[in-house]
């Protein structure tokens, strides 16, 4: 998917050959989920070159929880939202969270651009600021659990409101913390293409999830959780 992978490992009985599987796992995933390899099962789907029947179960099972996903975000998650099938939305964080499964490893970061798997804590985990890059957002200390990043700063206004076909207005970035990566990945995708609207939404989460947003206007939103409260300390996003 373009993008580095990293494994922090803090056990002093681990072996670095135990990450082999979890590497093999996410070279099987670009293979059949890249957006960018002509030969890739989601690329021959959107081409038509390959019907929904026959292609892998693991590419249907991930296209049926993006389906599922956009009848819950109210069509804010799509896997079609730019015109053409893309499901990286979710399947980032899933194949991190099956990744760090096949880590034998008691203390464990996996961090796949910017969006972490994390056990074995406490971890300290800096959120990026959105517009002063050399500063953080927030701080966050976690021992177990899943951190997704919704902003621009990366790949600029990769994210388009499904509904309008436009980049969402209003939001500089979403951060979003719970148990599994490929759900939090999701959420916080939802909400940064609900634009303004994102906070309120991120406000139902289901139990276990958390969100911080940072509007334009500098204003930073947080649901009472985030970061287990204390723990999170936010600086203002102004310019």
């Amino acid at each position: 998917m373009g993008m580095p992978v990293t494994a922090h490992v803090r056990d002093p009985t681990f072996r670095p050959e135990g990450l082999d599987a979890a590497f093999a796992w996410l070279r099987q995933v670009d293979e059949l989920f890249s957006t960018y390899r002509p030969g890739s099962e989601v690329c021959r789907l959107d081409a038509g070159t390959l019907a929904l029947a026959d292609a892998d179960p693991l590419v249907r099972a991930v296209l049926a929880r993006c389906d599922a996903l956009r009848d819950e975000t109210g069509g804010a998650f799509d896997a079609r939202a730019g015109g053409r099938l893309d499901p990286s939305g979710l399947v980032k964080g899933w194949a991190l969270d099956r990744a760090a499964a096949l880590v034998e490893a008691g203390s464990l970061c996996l961090d796949g651009g910017g969006d972490l798997v994390l056990r074995g804590g406490p971890w300290r985990v800096g959120i990026r600021h959105p517009l002063q890059h050399e500063r953080l957002a927030a701080v966050l200390e976690l021992c177990e659990g899943a951190v997704a990043t919704s902003a621009t700063y990366e790949r600029g206004e990769h994210i388009l409101d499904p509904r309008t076909g436009r980049p969402p207005e209003g939001v500089l970035s979403v951060t979003v913390t719970g148990p599994v990566l490929a759900t939090a990945d999701a959420y916080a995708t939802a909400a940064f293409a609900m634009g303004a609207a994102g906070p309120a939404w991120t406000a139902g989460l289901p139990a276990g999830f958390e969100a911080m947003t940072i509007l334009q206007s500098g204003r930073v939103l947080s649901t009472p959780g985030f970061g287990g409260g204390p723990a999170v300390a936010a600086e203002p996003a102004a310019a």
